[in-house]
């Protein structure tokens, strides 16, 4: 009875992110807002993301509401946008992902977490096209440092390939997210930029008028 029990817990587990995953589709411009709320958060946090960091590094993916789930085998599944700086310094146009990783161990409960993560170079995220990339390969995410600035919260230079900040409840919460995979999420690109949009696209460019766009880059610009 107790291997029975057992072998279900996959299976529930596959079953809660099929529903999340459900729940979250079509809803592209929510999930840009939600993103906007995110960042607005760090900016009010005590201990927020370094303005230095986010001036020097290339890259930037938002996921809010990231479900951090386990029931001795742990999953995590989400829905963000990237973002990489153009020539100008500006940043690009939303692209629409999808996080999903997994762990063995000994784990129950679940967990809602708004994650942040900065990229010293864009070449990470803009050379995903119709592929992915696995955090933990050959490049790891770290803990960021925290602060109103930089020297304020760390002696040593900024050279992590991948910052890590992540949020649950309004405190500063921490995940572990090294072998989670970031996907490019086609059908909510082809809901809000059109069929023929790519990823590699709107990484190229900054032309989105809609107001859920310019609140969201007006946010990051202000950190």
């Amino acid at each position: 009875m107790k291997t029975l029990k057992f072998l279900k817990l996959p299976l529930l587990l596959s079953v809660f992110f099929i529903l999340t995953s459900a729940a979250d589709a079509g809803k592209e411009t929510e999930r840009i807002n939600k993103s906007t709320e995110v960042l607005t958060a760090f900016t009010k946090m005590k201990e927020s993301i370094p303005h230095e960091l986010l001036q020097e590094y290339q890259g930037l993916v938002v996921i809010p509401k990231l479900i951090n789930a386990g029931f001795g085998i742990g999953g995590k599944r989400g829905k963000g946008v990237a973002m990489v700086k153009l020539a100008d310094g500006s940043w690009s146009d939303p692209v629409f992902i999808t996080m999903t990783g997994g762990s063995i161990g000994f784990q129950i409960g679940v967990q809602s977490v708004d994650l942040v993560l900065v990229f010293k170079s864009k070449g990470v995220l803009t050379k995903v096209k119709n592929g992915d990339f696995t955090i933990g390969g050959d490049v790891s995410a770290t803990a960021g440092p925290v602060g109103r600035s930089s020297s304020a919260s760390t002696d040593h230079e900024l050279d992590a390939e991948i910052y890590s900040y992540s949020r649950s409840k309004g405190l500063f919460a921490g995940i572990s997210i090294n072998g989670s995979n970031l996907a490019i999420d086609k059908t909510s690109i082809a809901n809000y930029y059109g069929a023929k949009a790519t990823s590699q696209d709107i990484f190229a460019s900054s032309k989105s008028s809609t107001e859920e766009v310019k609140n969201l880059k007006a946010t990051l610009a202000k950190m």
